[in-house]
């Protein structure tokens, strides 16, 4: 049985989408970070970093494995589901997730930061960050014509992309004039995988009405 360490952030949703995808049995143990659990001993035992996700593999003495790409990669490879065998569809794979884990994420999470959770705004660095991920919206946009996900077949690519694109709006960036990536959004909205995945631990609905208090939340886990 593999526990998950999550919480309701893109990525987490990234590990408990693919274990739902693949149908991997597992139990999940919800991490408060407003409480900062995730840098408590045990927590950092478990991830170094103090960072969600994590998971431990009870069917692999208790294996743990941090960091969201890293946990997509070790579920592919245990349930043999979502990271093709071929060489070169696996290396495109790995290309798109490494575009998400290096590119996406980072850029897009500072965009969250300058956009809704600095005490002070700062115009260049908000523009910054949100021209940023448009840019990298854009480079997806263009990998996605012609193919329903972003290598042919669904895969964790596609998994680890998909719950940040969907919470563009929080960033302030617009998806307007992408037609491949607003396609591929639907897509995969519509499977009951991803769907289920995204209610785990607790949905947290972003909203311009709880945007302060999501945003105090966010501000005390910054200062850690």
């Amino acid at each position: 049985m593999i526990t998950l360490y999550t919480a309701a952030t893109p990525n987490g949703h990234k590990a408990s989408i693919m274990l739902e995808e693949a149908g991997l049995p597992y139990e999940v143990k919800a991490i408060s970070l407003g409480d900062n659990e995730q840098k408590e001993p045990w927590f950092l035992e478990l991830n170094p970093n103090g960072r969600i996700p994590a998971i431990v593999d009870g069917d692999n003495d208790n294996f743990s494995v941090f960091e969201s790409g890293a946990i997509l990669h070790y579920l592919a490879e245990k349930s043999g589901k979502f990271l093709p065998q071929d060489p070169k569809q696996r290396s495109w794979v790995m290309q798109w997730l490494m575009f998400q884990m290096g590119g996406v994420g980072p850029m897009q999470g500072q965009a969250n930061v300058f956009f809704r959770y600095a005490p002070e705004k700062i115009p260049f660095a908000i523009s910054r960050y949100q021209n940023e991920t448009r840019r990298l919206y854009e480079v997806l946009d263009r990998g996605l014509v012609g193919k329903e996900y972003l290598v042919d077949e669904v895969s964790i690519a596609d998994f680890a992309t998909y719950p940040w694109v969907k919470v563009h709006e929080w960033a302030g960036v617009s998806v307007e004039g992408l037609e491949n990536l607003n396609r591929w959004m639907s897509t995969m909205a519509a499977r009951p995988g991803v769907a289920r995945g995204l209610e785990i631990p607790v949905r947290v609905e972003r909203s311009e009405e709880n945007a302060e208090k999501v945003a105090e939340t966010a501000r005390k886990i910054l200062v850690t």
